[in-house]
Formats: C-alpha cells, sequence, structure tokens
C-alpha cells in the first residue's frame, strides 16, 4: 500500500490523518512488516498501524498510523499490541517450587529452606533445561526480557565447575534457546548473615555453592562473561545480610566501571532490617547508600519495610524500585510503598520472582490493588502508568532504554493481548490500557515478538513446541 494509498483509505473509513515516522538512516524497506489492528502508541490506543522492523539489528524502522487494513505481505496482530514487557527480577529454578510450597503454612523463611533443597540439585544441563522451559512460558505471557538474578554458581561443595561461568552461560543459552532477551545480574552471595566479624556469619551448606569467597574474586570472575546482542551482563548484591558491608563497594564499582545494572534484594523482611540496625546501627538502605551502592543504575527489589529516611535515600539517588507483588503476597512478605517511592524519584518495574505465576499484566494490577487495600483508597496509578512500569520501566532497570515502546529506533519487541477473550471482551478499544492491566491476563497473549522475529504466534512458541511438557519434564527432574 502507497502513501497515496493509505491516506485515501483513512479519507474514506473516516480515519485520522495518516503518519509516517522512520528510523534516523533507514533508506530501504523494512525486512518485516506487522500491521497491528490496535496499538499502544503515544500513550494511547491507535488503530490500524503498520510497524517495519530490520532482521539485522531487531529494530523498529518505520511506524505508520491511520492504516485501516492490513498492507500486502504484512504479518496480522489482531487486538491490542503493547510494547514488549519485562521480567525484571527472576530466580527461574523457583518456577519448580510452583504448588509444592503451598503445601502447610510458615514463613519466608521455612519457605528458604524449601528452596535451597532445590538449589542443590541443580546442574548445567538440568538448570538449562528448566530455564529453557521458563523462559518459553515466560515468552507466552508476552515477557520479551528477563533479569536474571542468578546466584546458583558452583557445584553443591562450593568448587567451581571447569568453566566457572557453567550456570551462568547455561541461562543465557536457555534464554536464546526460548528467543527472549535476558539480563544476567550474576549476584554476590558471600556470607550467611550479619554479624559484628568481619567477613559475616559463616555460610550454611546449602549456601556453600553460591559463593565465590569474597567479592574480588566474585568480580574476576564475572568479568569473563561477554554482553551479547541478546545477553547483557550485570550484577547483584544478594542482600546485606549476604554480602558484608567492607565488600559491598566491589561488587557497586564494578558495575561502575561498566556501566552495568546493578540489583539488590533490600528490607524484604523486618528481620533483615533488625539485623543491620544491631550490627551497624543503620538500616539496610542507609547502608548501601553509605558503601555507594545508591544510584541511577541500580534496582532495589521489593523495597518492602522502609522508614522515611530510606524512601528520601532511594528516591534523590533516583535507585529504582522494582516490586514482585505476586511473590511478596506469597511469601507473606508485605505491601512495599510503591507510591511514596515513586512520588520521591525512584523508577518503578515489575518482576515475578519466585514464579508463583508468570503474569507481569497481575504484578501491575497487584501493585495498584496492593495499594488500595492498605490505603483503602483507589487509583494510585493510572493503566498507562502501570503498562510504563511493566514495559519501558522495566527495560531500563535491565539496562535496555532502547526497549519498551513503540516508535522508530526502538527495539522491535512486541506482545498483543486478545480483546476478545471471556476476560477482556466487552469494553471500548479506547480502553485497551485499563482492559489489559485491569482485566487481561496472561492467558490473553496472543503474539510475542523479539527483535522483529514472530515467537510467539496464536499462543503457541515457535521454538519450544510444548513448554508445559518442557516444564513438566524438568522440574521432574530435579524431585529426583
Amino acid at each position: 500500500m502507497t502513501p497515496a494509498e493509505i491516506a485515501e483509505a483513512a479519507r474514506v473509513t473516516g480515519g485520522g490523518t495518516p503518519e509516517t515516522r522512520t528510523a534516523p538512516g533507514a533508506h530501504r524497506a523494512p525486512d518485516v512488516l506487522y500491521w497491528l489492528e490496535h496499538a499502544w502508541y503515544d500513550n494511547h490506543v491507535e488503530p490500524g498501524v503498520t510497524l517495519g522492523a530490520a532482521a539485522g539489528d531487531g529494530r523498529i524502522t518505520e511506524v505508520r498510523t491511520g492504516v485501516p487494513a492490513p498492507p500486502a505481505g504484512a504479518t496480522v496482530l489482531r487486538g491490542l499490541t503493547l510494547p514488549g514487557l519485562a521480567n525484571t527480577h527472576s530466580h527461574a529454578f523457583h518456577r519448580a517450587l510452583r504448588s509444592t510450597v503451598q503445601v502447610g503454612s510458615g514463613t519466608f523463611w521455612t519457605w528458604r529452606e524449601f528452596m535451597y533443597g532445590f538449589a542443590a540439585r541443580l546442574t548445567p544441563d538440568s538448570y538449562h533445561a528448566l530455564a529453557r522451559a521458563v523462559y518459553a512460558e515466560m515468552a507466552l505471557a508476552g515477557i520479551t526480557a528477563v533479569g536474571e538474578f542468578h546466584y546458583v554458581h558452583h557445584a553443591p561443595d562450593g568448587t567451581p565447575y571447569a568453566d566457572p561461568n557453567a550456570m551462568g552461560e547455561a541461562l543465557i543459552a536457555a534464554a536464546a534457546e526460548a528467543g527472549i532477551r535476558i539480563t544476567l545480574l550474576d549476584t554476590a552471595y558471600l556470607s550467611a548473615g550479619l554479624t559484628k566479624h568481619r567477613g559475616g556469619a559463616p555460610l550454611e551448606r546449602h549456601q556453600l555453592r553460591f559463593s565465590d569467597g569474597t567479592a574480588d574474586t566474585w568480580a574476576e570472575r564475572v568479568s569473563a562473561l561477554k554482553d551479547s546482542d541478546h545477553a547483557l551482563i550485570g550484577a547483584a548484591i544478594h542482600s546485606v545480610r549476604a554480602v558484608p558491608a567492607e565488600q559491598l563497594a566491589t561488587v557497586a564499582e564494578w558495575a561502575e566501571a561498566r556501566r552495568a545494572p546493578l540489583h539488590v534484594h533490600l528490607s524484604e523482611q523486618t528481620a533483615e532490617n533488625d539485623a543491620c540496625l544491631a550490627v551497624h546501627g543503620r538500616t539496610p538502605t542507609r547502608l548501601l547508600a553509605d558503601h555507594g551502592v545508591l544510584g541511577t543504575r541500580t534496582t532495589g527489589v521489593h523495597n518492602t519495610h522502609l522508614t522515611d529516611e530510606d524512601i528520601t535515600l532511594l528516591g534523590s539517588s533516583h535507585t529504582g524500585t522494582c516490586m514482585c507483588p505476586t511473590t511478596e503476597r506469597d511469601l507473606a512478605d508485605g505491601i512495599g510503598p510503591a507510591s511514596r517511592l515513586q512520588r520521591a524519584g525512584s523508577p518503578l518495574s515489575l518482576g515475578s520472582d519466585s514464579h508463583a505465576v508468570i503474569d507481569i499484566l497481575e504484578e501491575a494490577r497487584a501493585m495498584e490493588l496492593d495499594e488500595r487495600l492498605r490505603s483503602r483508597r483507589r487509583g494510585h496509578w493510572t493503566a498507562a502508568s502501570l503498562l510504563h512500569a511493566a514495559t519501558a520501566g522495566g527495560h531500563a532497570a535491565l539496562g535496555r532504554p532502547e526497549a519498551g515502546r513503540i516508535e522508530a529506533g526502538a527495539l522491535a519487541d512486541l506482545v498483543t493481548i486478545a480483546l476478545d477473550s471471556v476476560r477482556t471482551a466487552g469494553p471500548l478499544t479506547r480502553l485497551g490500557a485499563e482492559t489489559a492491566v485491569f482485566a487481561a491476563s496472561a492467558a490473553d497473549v496472543r503474539h510475542t515478538v523479539v527483535g522483529g522475529r514472530h515467537l510467539v504466534r496464536d499462543g503457541v512458541h515457535a521454538l519450544v513446541p510444548d513448554v508445559p511438557q518442557a516444564l513438566a519434564e524438568s522440574i521432574a527432574a530435579l524431585r529426583g
């Protein structure tokens, strides 16, 4: 369809003025062309949009609005197409715990002991198989990029594998085979808890495989990992429990030197706060601030039990906040002050963490609904704001600010939500953002596109044809 034909079609059908936005330097026809029945574009629902993508770098080359019918050769995406969703915080092996840990009662700490049992059984091969299936499940849920908070580094007794990064490389390969992008947040985990003694508490048996011994040794190992088109290498501090105060700066400086993302579990449990106050006389947030950890490339995960000063420190430094509501409620962690953090200046993102469910739309909805329960007031975020946290906010936290929006020059990562399912049918199309956030679920994802490649088509994964079977087999293998 020529520009003149597009303009005439828009005039005949009563559409708006057609518009074409082209990436700088684009001189040829796109390698891949999609027609979006409805798109979340410029912060509103736009009907009839064509999107071209280049095969080489997987970026959007042009976006045209006012196209009422699919042009010849275009792949049709019916429903509402959003930028690809970002899962900012994942522990892939936790997927094996789903439902199993729902038997009985307990706390985060009893859940943790159960989790250690599964961590002890992982090998590079079994972790690859499980992560490949988990990342394929994410693709089916519209997730195009994941932040993998990775701390299972070595053999169960703490001995490094022949390739010291065998476990991390297994995760990187798994993401590639499942077709999604990964930011491997390689995690420093050096002690079992806070003590007044230098070096922290000695590691417990199940924690030996998490540790490199010192932050310097951790940095040496992680430096051998390299960025690629689909994988970025970032850093993580497991928590102030697991990295002694005198070694925090080493991790922060490694990330700063590489301009890499740096994530940290922060104040998820009140016990962590109590121990930090007892040992250091300050909160975990203040401890991180004093050792140079906070900043624009840093994201605190959970940020649940914070003081007013903590919120000010995180906001004024523009340290991000990744909320994981389905895990935080599953583990009875509490409700973090997300709205106050955002108002203070902390950008928000979302993660599925322990994978009680894998559904970033549910995480977005839960952040708002949890805040309603606490405040007894509705409407803390607009649907557009929640979509931003689920897309651009998450991609930025993972070191990909070029993702998370539909515009020329951005990564061609997309997810299409059905507007005709039993959950989504009925609302006006212009309320597509509200429908996606407050009614839809991962089950309504119809298509997923990564780098212009049609990865999930009509709910079927192109690379992992039977995702449920892959999950069942890889999890069964860990039960022994």
